[in-house]
């Protein structure tokens, strides 16, 4: 006859678990107290779970690469807004061109016509943006192909001290607006010891750039000491000291012994060349030991914040405020040392357009907007100091292909600015690229706070 009841080893039945067994046993035993039993089934359980899993094929280091590549992290999201940027830039590109926009009428019949048309128009005009920032392929000699590089490079290194100035105050806690009118006293004020003090070379540099960093720490002193005394909101002040610094300019810029006698218009007397930032690449290209000095002052930013004590206490209070007195830190003291420090720099970033190669003098618009340019340099970086200048040279490449941009493929050079604006959008919105590209949700709460935080 047959078992009825087989061996668990049986080959018609599956092994019974050691749990199982267990239960059997207890059900097989009426007599046991149920106490015990519990206590058999609760140890074979434990027993089991206590045994390792088993382990599945690990992932290969390209699919994790991948994986982690397509997750919505800051550095993609950050690529991916450059991207959707330039996409929507093709499109106005595309409808701000009549002849372009002509073929579109009958895309019906003909829809090679505009496709062409369309990609004509947007790759010239992009080639052109990346022939003036970059290089030019088609560029003889040393001047022609390092011209882009050296336009660039002019542009990024006011950008970047401006945008160190509204990150640091982020990083603090407070919204520096101001770096505007912090920049325009600072290139005042560099301007007047640039071109009314009579100084040997070297000497009469360093005293130009220190009368700008100081110019531009008093601007920034001003709503400091008001938000740390009354509480007055440094937006507000950082607003009004801008009006005030631009009508400044235009007041002092026609005074006598200030504006240039040989000239009826609005400019001052030129600067003194032993007072100019050297040129880095010879007299030919405008790209001067500015840049140096921007990667510079990045790099004590980010000591200052990461590696020393007032850092620390700077992030505290920018974190938490309350938290940081609780714990006996001063935030009167830090609020008024991080607007200083914020307007020294946008000051040395005013300097910069003067005791460079943008310009020799005072004007009106010698400042052009570079503080309100450093809020989104900023912003795009992240606010922390090698992003900003990361994103200071994304913005001066942009400034620089634009011009060629506009001289060649008669874009306007308001596109640029559309640009910048777009990139920032979208950097300021990761939900939307995320949603947009399908990312992965990894990290995805970490990007809400990333403007507030950095990286």
């Amino acid at each position: 006859m047959t078992n009825p009841n087989p061996a668990s080893g049986s080959p018609d039945k599956e092994p019974a678990t050691e749990a199982q067994e267990a239960r059997s046993e207890a059900r097989a035993t009426p007599t046991a107290p149920a106490g015990d039993t519990e206590r058999a089934v609760t140890t074979t359980t434990t027993t089991a779970s206590k045994q390792p899993p088993a382990e599945g094929p690990r992932p290969s280091l390209g699919r994790l690469f991948l994986e982690n590549l397509w997750a919505a992290n800051t550095v993609t999201v950050t690529v991916l807004a450059v991207v959707l940027a330039m996409l929507v830039g093709a499109v106005l590109i595309i409808v701000s061109d009549p002849d372009v926009l002509a073929t579109y009428g009958y895309i019906t019949a003909r829809p090679a016509d505009a496709l062409n048309a369309s990609w004509t128009v947007v790759s010239e005009a992009y080639a052109n943006l990346f022939k003036g920032a970059v290089f030019d392929p088609d560029a003889v000699g040393f001047t022609a192909a390092m011209g882009p590089i050296s336009e660039t490079l002019t542009y990024t290194a006011p950008l970047v001290f401006t945008g160190l100035s509204v990150a640091l105050a982020f990083r603090g806690g407070l919204f520096n607006i101001g770096a505007q009118g912090q920049a325009t006293i600072g290139v005042i004020l560099a301007a007047v010891a640039g071109f009314a003090l009579p100084l040997p070379p070297g000497v009469h540099l360093l005293v130009a750039l220190i009368a700008g960093a100081l110019g531009g720490a008093l601007w920034g002193f001003i709503p400091g000491i008001l938000k740390a005394r009354t509480g007055a909101h440094e937006v507000i002040n950082t607003i009004m000291l801008n009006y005030v610094a631009v009508y400044f300019l235009s007041w002092i810029i026609v005074q006598s012994g200030v504006q240039n006698p040989t000239r009826s218009d609005a400019i001052s007397k030129p600067v003194e060349s032993s007072a100019q930032l050297p040129r880095l690449l010879g007299d030919d290209l405008r790209v001067h030991a500015g840049i140096l000095l921007a990667v510079l002052a990045t790099w004590f930013i980010a000591w200052l914040l990461n590696r020393s004590t007032l850092g620390f206490e700077l992030r505290a209070v920018g974190a938490n405020p309350d938290a940081a007195r609780t714990a006996g830190i001063s935030v009167t003291k830090t609020y008024v040392l991080v607007m200083v420090i914020a307007g020294l720099l946008a000051g040395l970033g005013g300097s910069n357009m003067v005791l460079g190669s943008t310009a020799n003098a005072l004007t009106p618009l010698v400042i052009a907007q570079i503080g309100f340019d450093g809020i989104l340099v900023a912003l795009l970086g992240r606010v922390k100091p090698w992003g900003v200048l990361l994103a200071a040279l994304l913005f001066g490449a942009l400034q620089a292909g634009g011009n060629r941009m506009q001289s060649y493929s008669g874009i306007s050079l308001e596109l640029v600015t559309v640009l910048q604006a777009l990139i920032v959008i979208f950097i300021a919105a990761p939900a939307l690229v995320k949603a947009i590209f399908q990312l992965r949700a990894a990290r995805a709460a970490r990007l809400q706070t990333s403007l507030a935080k950095g990286w």
